[in-house]
């Protein structure tokens, strides 16, 4: 299966859940037109208010249509654009993407890759119990964090659903993903 872009969505107050759209345009180091979190500098509430000046590194967040396929038969009903995504895939396993990773969406909007989205409180003010079910552990013990991706925007353009999703690996050794 080739990887596509099965929702687009966008808020442009920050509320939890975004609402579908027809499609987004991404702009080249701001993030998504009319969404809450564009912008050069963080946008996220509880980073603000930490340091108004740093770099926002979370422009776009990106969720595997297979989370909500997994956590369906864990009893929960999650729909694209509900855990505040703005870009929903499917046929591309997100989370062991490497650090610094490019995705090519559509025609010409490129994103690169910088870390993990961590889940906070209001997954649980969603869905009670949703964010036990977003995270889980490996054989090691370690967290493992399944809420998708965070992402900058490199190139602008429009993405719509049924675009392709084309991968381009960083050169060099390739560092896991972390917390952004």
């Amino acid at each position: 299966m080739n990887a596509i872009v099965t929702a687009v969505s966008l808020s442009s107050s920050h509320s939890f859940s975004k609402p579908n759209q027809v499609s987004v345009r991404l702009l080249a180091g701001l993030g998504v037109e009319g969404d809450a979190h564009l912008g050069t500098t963080v946008k996220h509430r509880s980073r603000v208010a930490k340091d108004p000046t740093q770099p926002n590194l979370r422009q776009v967040h990106l969720i595997h249509a297979e989370l909500f396929d997994e956590l369906a038969v864990q009893g929960f009903t999650v729909a694209a654009g509900e855990m505040g995504e703005n870009v929903t895939t499917r046929g591309i396993d997100l989370l062991s993407l490497p650090t610094g990773v490019r995705l090519r969406l559509g025609e010409s909007a490129v994103i690169e890759v910088t870390g993990l989205r961590n889940p906070c409180v209001q997954i649980d003010r969603f869905q009670k119990g949703l964010m036990k079910a977003v995270l889980g552990k490996d054989p090691q013990g370690n967290v493992i964090r399944k809420s998708g991706i965070m992402g900058i925007v490199l190139e602008g353009g429009e993405v719509r659903p049924g675009d392709a999703v084309r991968v381009e690996l960083p050169t060099g050794p390739h560092r896991s993903l972390e917390v952004v």
